[in-house]
């Protein structure tokens, strides 16, 4: 794996699993990790990693648990996004934080220290995934200043451990 250095990978038991899938379907309106599949806790650099197989599909930061770029393609939510403009692209994709006026819509239900996810509004790709400092509505008043803190994005270390 790329810079990634992953240490002490444990096995979670099917208990854990369970709960930690619960609490993600009812965040962002999708089943993941179905129970057939093996999930794995490990530490990394910057956060705990959620492995399936060999595929990192999530962290977990500051005791929160949500799904990293490739789980968002995975499993495909339908809560919890941001739509950016495409200038705002480039940026996203280099490891930016998302600033408030380049937002063109956004869940209304996302409140404050929420895990969201970043899409652009042409293709509705995810791009990234962040942590909010505003709430739903804030962020599609498109404020300026910084909206959304960054923690994976595609091209970033974490993605390029999975190629």
């Amino acid at each position: 794996m790329a810079d990634v250095r992953i240490r002490k990978r444990k096995r979670l038991r099917n208990k854990e699993v369970k709960a930690i899938s619960d609490q993600l379907e009812a965040e962002l309106g999708v089943p993941v990790f179905s129970e057939n599949e093996p999930v794995d806790r490990a530490e990394s650099t910057d956060f705990d990693l959620l492995i399936v197989g060999n595929d990192i599909l999530g962290i977990v930061y500051q005791e929160k648990v949500f799904l990293t770029v490739r789980g968002v393609i995975k499993y495909k939510p339908v809560k919890r996004f941001v739509t950016v403009d495409m200038g705002a692209v480039p940026f996203i994709t280099n490891g930016a934080d998302c600033m408030g006026p380049g937002i063109v819509e956004a869940d209304e239900s996302i409140q404050e220290g929420d895990f969201v996810w970043i899409r652009d509004v042409k293709n509705k790709v995810p791009l990234a995934v962040g942590i909010s400092a505003r709430s739903g509505p804030e962020l599609a008043a498109k404020k300026p200043g910084k909206a959304i803190k960054s923690l994976n994005s595609v091209g970033d270390k974490l993605w390029k451990a999975g190629e």
